[in-house]
């Protein structure tokens, strides 16, 4: 059966999946078929040449190769919506601490000593007045599983919410309350909102997706919440922002030295995915992703392969295919599977950017030398066989 090498401490949930189903897992694992992890950095790690799958427990990807993975035709998972309650729970908690003041009234009150704390309370409560956040708008950058759910709560918490999700999917779109406003596009976001939460992934094109030409658009004393990725704001803009009162306060789960000791941050120390049930779910969902590839080369939430659906028959021996994106590549396939007497009963054939992935159901075994002819086409990076149990 199949080998996972593990990069991190993983729930104990989603190791029981592959146990349960004979997969040999460990941090120690030599030649593994697939690799499991949370935050490990795999930048700079020789990934050998054994591996087809690498699965990560959580949304985020950034810690991951993905197109040395692509190069070498391996499948890169991810599990969004996994940990979207987690996030959420604490974006709505920021939410309210951005506004009321209410760490800044405790951190305060721990200070007093004496028999008359209750007075002092009193007389010292108006300090640490804020607003409320029913009837304010808030607008919502990224409308994924995390951003949906951001955006229906505070909906039903009595804000107005503004929605901005160019790439928005079909289920996302579903998902989201009628109740919530289609942004028509950032600037909308950016000048109208009172509260700005930030759920975009992070790439060449959303880096600094906040920055100086945004903070000045803003409303004065807008709120903004980061529990996506940190670079998504820009910091010297923030900083600026925060200094001349555009931005009355930060709450963000990304935190380095300069934004800790900033008096209107509230540095959360990355704590958005940080319950057990979002670790359970996350590695659950990753686990289950992994074998689904492995067994039966189905591909759901990969980063860098297509989507492919596709049940295993137990009496044909399937081919797995990874190709470069080019012309004519399916009818090589063909040709050398026809020439070998080699029917194709089922076949998937998808692609994703400039990778391509094949998914061929073919009765009778396999020789040796048909997998090494379909290897040998020019721009095939991988071809494996999952042989029915």
């Amino acid at each position: 059966m199949f080998k996972i090498r593990t990069y991190n401490t993983v729930s104990s949930e989603g190791l029981a999946r592959l146990t349960e189903g004979g997969y040999t897992v460990g941090e120690d694992i030599s030649d593994p078929d697939a690799i499991l992890l949370r935050s490990y950095n795999l930048h700079g790690v020789s990934l050998p040449e054994t591996v087809l799958a690498v699965a990560r427990c959580g949304a985020g990807v950034n810690n991951i190769p993905i197109e040395n993975c692509s190069d070498q035709g391996i499948a890169v998972f991810n599990t969004p919506g996994a940990n979207a309650n987690s996030v959420k729970e604490l974006v709505i908690c920021a939410l309210l601490l951005s506004s009321r003041r209410i760490l800044d009234g405790i951190n305060w009150a721990r200070t007093l000593t004496g028999e008359n704390v209750a007075a002092v309370v009193e007389k010292g409560k108006k300090n640490f007045k804020g607003p409320e956040i029913k009837g304010k708008t808030l607008g919502i950058i990224g409308l994924g599983a995390i951003g949906v759910a951001v955006a229906n709560t505070a909906s039903a918490l009595g804000m107005r919410t503004l929605g901005y999700d160019p790439f928005i999917s079909v289920s996302n779109a579903w998902d989201l309350s009628r109740e919530v406003t289609r942004a028509s596009g950032l600037d909308e976001i950016v000048e109208t909102a009172d509260y700005i939460t930030v759920h975009a992934p992070l790439n060449d094109k959303t880096l600094n997706l906040i920055g100086e030409q945004q903070f000045a658009s803003m409303k004065s004393g807008v709120r903004i919440l980061n529990f996506a990725r940190g670079p998504l704001v820009n910091e010297k803009a923030l900083l600026e922002a925060l200094d001349n009162g555009t931005c009355s306060c930060y709450v963000t789960d990304f935190v380095d030295a300069e934004l800790a000791h900033h008096p209107k941050v509230l540095p959360v120390p990355h704590l958005g995915a940080s319950t057990p049930e979002a670790e359970d779910n996350c590695a659950v969902m990753a686990a289950e992703q992994l074998m689904d590839y492995l067994e039966h080369g189905n591909v759901l939430n990969s980063v860098n392969f297509p989507r492919v659906q596709l049940s295993l028959r137990p009496q044909r021996h399937r081919i797995q295919i990874v190709n470069r994106n080019e012309p004519r590549m399916l009818s090589q396939f063909a040709t050398i599977l026809a020439g070998t007497g080699h029917n194709i009963d089922n076949l998937v054939n998808k692609g994703q950017g400039s990778l391509a992935y094949n998914v061929i159901d073919v009765s009778g075994s396999l020789p040796g030398s048909v997998l090494e002819s379909l290897k040998a086409i020019d721009g095939v990076i991988r071809v494996r066989t999952i042989i029915p149990s």
